[in-house]
């Protein structure tokens, strides 16, 4: 009984010629379970609380290059910062803003108020920011949707 060692199986003299074909079998998987990965994931990190923005025919602020701090107020009126998903009572507002700006009074705030939401609580928002001290509060909107509306005649 002798065994053959030195990587010739039952054929003598026949060498094997490399294979000059790549498998992309594993490559193409990977790749479709990374898509659906992100594809799953992606919506999740880029939304906060779900509002619906007033129309309007303003123009959009110019973007700065820090990102401005977000208060967002629910059609049930509750408060929410950041893309934080537990609401915080306005009387906590003010002193959370200030420790998330850094005492940084000029930090742009935007207020994003859903349209169905009564117009006694975005105001009452914003002048918590006033008396707080900053300076910079905007009410974002969906400039999209107003255009729409000015080139019905709306």
């Amino acid at each position: 009984m002798a065994m053959m060692i030195g990587g010739k199986s039952g054929r003598r003299g026949k060498r094997r010629r490399p294979m000059a074909d790549i498998n992309v079998t594993p490559m193409v998987d990977v790749m479709l379970v990374l898509l659906v990965v992100f594809m799953i994931t992606a919506p999740m990190l880029a939304t906060g609380v779900a509002v619906t923005l007033p129309k309007t025919a303003a123009e959009q602020l110019q973007t700065e290059k820090e990102r401005p701090l977000v208060v967002t107020v629910d059609k049930d009126s509750k408060i929410y910062v950041g893309m934080e998903k537990e609401p915080i009572p306005l009387k906590e507002l003010a002193p959370m803003l200030m420790a998330l700006a850094e005492n940084n009074l000029e930090k742009r705030v935007y207020v994003r108020g859903d349209e169905a939401v009564p117009y006694g609580a975005v105001v009452s928002v914003l002048a918590l920011l006033q008396r707080a001290g900053f300076k910079n509060a905007g009410l974002p909107v969906d400039a999209n949707a107003a255009n729409r509306i000015l080139s019905e005649g709306g």
